[in-house]
């Protein structure tokens, strides 16, 4: 976040006309507008947990949102944390924009609401934030998505995770490199193998992972879980229908290269 090796822009899911943007982080706002998606026509805000490179932009999404403030529409859905606070974090979102939308939900482990075309429930996520939470998104003709958040591993997050067809997985570090709440490579090895997806995608990469090399790690998961995994670069889109297709620019394609030529 800090050195903006990689963007901290969050995620943009959209199917039809439903557009959700999942923990906006710094940037959020600009690399929606330079990449053409018009924040204005988002439905839901998604935020995970109350730590600054998952929630800095969800306030000025939300005035997109809302049309500047002048439509009462769309749905925030966010952490306990993220709302209210807790005891080790405070509220990230203020009263006033959690009444700008036409629901706001606080999500929690269970937590069930549906965003235009798809079926969101909050799962368990286990991270320095205590109310921290993962989102699974269930589609009519696909199969469902899941993504971890910031979490590491405990005991029962292959059942929660459990049928999915695409992972994406938040590993802050490489193998061997543990740090509290946070997974790396080898947590995410033991997630594939008791979830087997189709495919899954590594994000949220932390310095010591770039210094690896995120592809790299990626390919090493990919042989031991027997599970395809790409390790995300800025801008890369993933097609989910039938089948799960990766695409990245020819830059994306460079700056992958650049991390391995580099480190």
């Amino acid at each position: 976040m800090i050195t903006q090796k990689r963007r901290t822009a969050g995620i943009h899911i959209n199917q039809g006309q439903t557009n959700i943007h999942l923990d906006p982080g710094p940037g959020a706002l600009v690399y929606s507008v330079n990449a053409g998606l018009d924040p204005q026509r988002l439905d839901a805000v998604l935020v995970s947990h109350s730590h600054p490179d998952h929630y800095t932009d969800a306030e000025v999404l939300i005035e997109a949102m809302t049309k500047g403030t002048l439509q009462k529409r769309g749905l925030l859905a966010a952490a306990n944390s993220v709302l209210n606070g807790n005891s080790v974090c405070e509220a990230s979102i203020s009263k006033y924009h959690q009444t700008l939308p036409s629901q706001t939900i606080g999500a929690k482990t269970g937590t069930v609401f549906q965003v235009g075309s798809f079926r969101v429930e909050a799962v368990r996520a286990q991270h320095t934030d205590p109310d921290a939470v993962g989102y699974r998104f269930s589609t009519t003709d696909y199969g469902d998505i899941g993504y971890t958040s910031d979490t590491e591993y405990y005991d029962d997050i292959g059942k929660n995770h459990s049928g999915l067809k695409l992972l994406i997985l938040c590993v802050m570090r490489p193998g061997g490199k543990p740090w509290k709440g946070h997974m790396t490579t080898d947590d995410a090895i033991s997630i594939l193998k008791a979830v087997k997806p189709k495919a899954a995608v590594f994000t949220h990469l932390g310095m010591q992972m770039l210094f690896r090399g995120p592809q790299r790690e990626a390919t090493r998961a990919s042989e031991e879980s027997q599970v395809p995994v790409t390790a995300a670069v800025d801008g890369m889109k993933v097609i989910f229908d039938d089948q799960i297709r990766i695409e990245k620019t020819t830059s994306e394609k460079q700056a992958d290269l650049d991390t391995f030529a580099n480190h």
